[in-house]
């Protein structure tokens, strides 16, 4: 079963929460690519909180930036958990890297699964419209950037309020 599912969603939409049920019945060793970076005690709890709800039987990969480098790497026909696309996306443009070059590299490497993965993000374009210029460009880079994973994705799934509702 080498299939992509991409799990989208709001804040505390039960985005990774349901995304690890669907690996969690799936054999063993899961692997978890972790895209976070601690630069505070509220994250570094969030991360925690994260890593607690797991549980054992995760092997654990960070990759807050090599998110491509990371899930090539990955040894075949193994369950996979990529926990979340927008932080990714936020540590590149946060490091002012070229955001095109990194989707493209992305997307290319998802759309060819070597088993089941399973990505999250959020979807950021329902709300309103932010007011400075850094958040409409993180909205609009996030946008593109879910449209170009659900394109290749197999199946989409969209979470409301902890509930998933298959849109592809």
């Amino acid at each position: 079963m080498n299939r992509l599912t991409f799990i989208i969603g709001g804040a505390r939409s039960g985005k990774s929460r349901h995304g690890e049920e669907l690996v969690a019945i799936l054999p063993r060793p899961w692997i978890y690519i972790a895209t976070a970076q601690a630069y505070d005690d509220e994250m570094c709890e969030r991360i925690a909180t994260h890593r607690s709800r797991r549980g054992d039987g995760w092997l654990t990969v960070d990759a807050p930036l090599d998110l491509a480098g990371a899930i090539e790497a990955l040894p075949g026909d193994r369950p996979v958990l990529v926990d979340c696309l927008t932080l990714w996306l936020t540590n590149h443009m946060l490091a002012d890297h070229d955001l095109e070059v990194e989707c493209a590299r992305l997307a290319d490497i998802l759309a060819k699964p070597r088993g089941p993965w399973f990505v999250v993000s959020n979807e950021v374009g329902q709300g309103i419209v932010p007011d400075n210029a850094l958040a409409r460009r993180f909205r609009d880079e996030a946008g593109r950037l879910n449209q170009r994973i659900a394109a290749v994705a197999d199946t989409v799934l969209l979470m409301v309020a902890g509930l998933p509702l298959k849109v592809k």
